[in-house]
């Protein structure tokens, strides 16, 4: 097949295209590199890679046409570029998609990357239970709060795909694992636990997440992909299999890491929500999927990562 990933450099994109090529795919990534990276990960790969601006319809103009799939993946995300910039998460993340749906043939297949932030503001208001189904009510409880523009570009993106293309949409939730970058839960935990942080200072540890290891939510998209039934459907992507405290978790990453220091816990940011875990039962329905990374494996995995690459990331 012939897959093209927009955005496709980043995190998720990476992970994704090295399981598309080993699946037997042509894979072309396009990628502005504001967040992805040419890297020694990407640059090893056996890919096409383009670079071009997202939010400029003459990018789409010299795309050919002709895909099998189509993953959009392109997005300003990460809740401190969401904070410190909220018209550019609005306006790229806008533009990128509306760009795309201009250009894409109406029958080539189309996985849009959405967020578990669409109905975060229900979740916070305590209307939607938890853990939370694709059929919740998704509120914005201030359009003026920058930390929800994030979640407002992608229920418009959600909206968007489903009514102008052939399109799953993928609503990831705490997907974590190695090249994250480093304004996350765990990587954030694994660097300041290898700099032997003493008191280690502990955010919020009273809330719970269900973490997701990256290749899990990478089978799981291509299982949706090759699901004709998930089409015109809003799915959740995630692990709720073992959600865990913050606390519980910090706890794991100091023993991975052979650190044992004294813990100093202080609030959560403000905005944070108290609790998010998954229901993927339409997940598990449509295609069969089942996570298979337990969370203890997959910290490992990351916290190896990180440790080897410490020296060269870059916030």
């Amino acid at each position: 097949m012939r897959t093209l990933l927009l955005g496709g450099a980043g995190f998720i994109g990476l992970h994704l295209a090295r399981r598309l090529l080993a699946d037997g795919h042509a894979v072309t990534i396009v990628d502005d590199f504001s967040r992805g990276r040419r890297d020694a990960d990407l640059e090893g790969m056996a890919l096409d890679v383009r670079h071009a601006d997202l939010t400029d319809p003459r990018s789409y103009l010299e795309l050919e046409h002709g895909w099998d799939q189509i993953y959009m993946l392109a997005a300003v995300v990460g809740v401190r570029n969401v904070e410190r910039d909220p018209s550019r998460v609005l306006r790229v993340n806008t533009l990128a998609l509306m760009h795309l749906l201009g250009w894409i043939e109406r029958d080539a297949p189309l996985f849009f990357a959405s967020t578990s932030e669409a109905y975060a503001g229900g979740v916070t208001a305590g209307l939607v239970p938890v853990p939370t189904p694709e059929s919740v009510p998704l509120v914005i409880q201030d359009v003026a709060s920058p930390r929800f523009s994030y979640a407002i570009s992608k229920l418009h993106g959600e909206a968007a795909v489903l009514h102008g293309a052939h399109a799953v949409v993928g609503r990831f939730h705490n997907v974590y694992g190695p090249r994250m970058g480093t304004a996350h839960v765990i990587p954030e935990l694994s660097l300041r636990a290898m700099r032997g942080e003493n008191p280690f200072t502990l955010y919020g540890g009273e809330q719970s997440r269900a973490f997701c290891y990256v290749d899990d939510a990478v089978e799981a998209m291509v299982r949706l992909m090759a699901t004709p039934e998930a089409f015109g459907r809003i799915v959740h992507i995630g692990d709720d299999t073992e959600e865990t405290n913050i606390a519980d978790l910090a706890k794991l990453v100091l023993r991975v890491a052979g650190e044992d220091p004294l813990i100093d816990p202080v609030p959560a940011p403000a905005g944070s929500v108290a609790r998010r875990c998954p229901d993927i039962s339409l997940l598990r329905r449509l295609t069969g999927f089942e996570p298979r990374i337990g969370l203890e494996e997959g910290v490992r995995r990351t916290f190896d990562w990180y440790r080897q690459a410490s020296a060269v990331l870059e916030v």
